[in-house]
């Protein structure tokens, strides 16, 4: 899990909690996990290290979701909606590094193709304190994978402006563009798009993603070559 982060979405009414899909997402800009701390380069789900550790999801509850919302309410401030939490797993347990009041991107992008439930309907359970009566959550079977194209210079210093080529296919989702004056699409910032597909197997939706980098142009443009290929060959490690 070195240089990797799983990332769990729970969904709360400020007491009961829901748990998302788990992902994991890809924070260095390199492959094999080198280079600079990025906001993420790219993230797959499910993820077999929670397969693997089937009371995981429970554990990450109990021990850090649970409590932390306990605290809040204690505090007078319940927190109620998306709490998204970022953790390493190690040898003493899941560890949090970081934690969001929202949806995490790239995750994100990996999570909700495979809800077959509609996301309003437990998000309104959540708003309206009615949480502990909603429908277990629905999965679609199979995997997703994403791969974050980044801009030249990314990320330290993002370039702009670069015209972009492709992003009209389906599974491209903008996040750094905008409409130049010409009306042409160009690149605004350093995460510029995620290529995003889904399939029966990982290794089919990993192959599928890539296929959608591959068709997208952008000048100077960066993205890892490496999204879920430890997890596909197998190779990722459980901590002891």
């Amino acid at each position: 899990m070195e240089g990797e982060e799983l990332s769990v979405f729970f969904i709360t009414d400020g007491t009961n909690a829901i748990p998302l899909v788990p992902a994991q997402d890809h924070k260095r800009l390199l492959d094999g996990d080198r280079g600079p701390n990025t906001g993420g380069m790219g993230a797959y789900a499910p993820v077999s290290i929670v397969e693997q550790l089937p009371h995981l999801v429970d554990q990450i509850a109990s021990r850090v979701v649970e409590p932390t919302l306990h605290e809040l309410r204690q505090r007078g401030a319940p927190f109620t909606g998306l709490l998204y939490a970022g953790l390493m797993l190690t040898s003493d347990g899941p560890k949090v590094v970081e934690f969001n009041c929202r949806f995490g991107d790239p995750e994100t992008q990996v999570v909700l193709p495979l809800l077959d439930s509609p996301l309003a309907g437990v998000l309104y359970a959540a708003a309206t304190g009615t949480l502990s009566g909603a429908p277990p959550l629905v999965w679609r079977d199979g995997a997703a994978v994403t791969v974050v194209v980044a801009s030249a210079g990314y990320p330290a210093a993002p370039r702009t402006g670069d015209p972009i080529g492709g992003a009209d296919r389906p599974g491209v989702i903008h996040a750094g563009t905008r409409l130049a004056a010409d009306g042409s699409l160009v690149s605004s910032g350093g995460r510029v798009l995620c290529a995003t597909a889904t399939g029966a197997t990982l290794a089919e939706a990993r192959d599928a993603a890539y296929a959608l980098v591959d068709s997208i142009t952008l000048a100077g443009s960066q993205h890892r070559t490496d999204i879920a290929a430890a997890a596909v060959a197998g190779a990722v490690r459980i901590p002891r």
